[in-house]
């Protein structure tokens, strides 16, 4: 097969699992955001994610507010598409090696999810500032707990929140640096 083809399976391949991964990570963090689980939008997330993540979940209970399940399936997700991916380009890496790069990969994703949810905030404070929104709402819980700290230390700019800007730049950074990290551990595959 050309390398195109093979490079249009794989990107296939990251959206579709990326997505899924998304939806996990989501779930993941609910417990942490404070989210209303009357939010029709995380009632969709957590039907998306059910089916894999409660049977799992009777196995691996929570530990404290992580819900050990959801990492777990999450993780999988992820390390069947590095493996998925190698394998589509002819490499076979060794099974540690590729959790590793899964664990970072996992974590990359975490970080630009949000980096996103703040860009999508900031966004939203400019279209629609002060109205309700399942999503806003859902934004909000995510991306608090990340800015409120910042906001205790930035500079006043008479109303002006530059907080986003901080916690972007904050953000990649780590994932830059995770990148970074992953790339090493995928050079060692090779």
């Amino acid at each position: 097969m050309t390398s195109s083809f093979l490079d249009a399976i794989v990107f296939v391949l990251d959206v579709f699992v990326g997505i899924y991964i998304l939806l996990l990570l989501l779930r993941l963090m609910v417990p942490f955001m404070g989210a209303s689980y009357q939010n029709p939008l995380l009632q969709a997330i957590l039907r998306a994610t059910s089916p894999l993540v409660v049977p799992i979940r009777r196995v691996l209970p929570p530990i404290g507010r992580i819900d050990t399940a959801t990492l777990v399936v999450a993780f999988v997700f992820e390390y069947a598409l590095l493996f998925t991916k190698s394998a589509i380009y002819g490499q076979f890496p060794g099974m540690a090696l590729l959790m590793v790069s899964a664990l970072f990969a996992l974590a990359n994703h975490l970080v630009r999810l949000f980096m996103f949810a703040i860009i999508i905030r900031v966004v939203l404070s400019w279209v629609s500032p002060g109205n309700y929104n399942p999503a806003a709402a859902l934004i909000g819980g995510l991306t608090d707990p990340i800015l409120r700290p910042i906001q205790r230390v930035s500079p006043n700019l008479g109303g002006f929140d530059i907080s986003p800007i901080f916690a972007i730049v904050g953000l990649g950074v780590i994932s830059i640096l995770l990148e970074g990290l992953q790339r090493t551990v995928l050079g060692m595959l090779i």
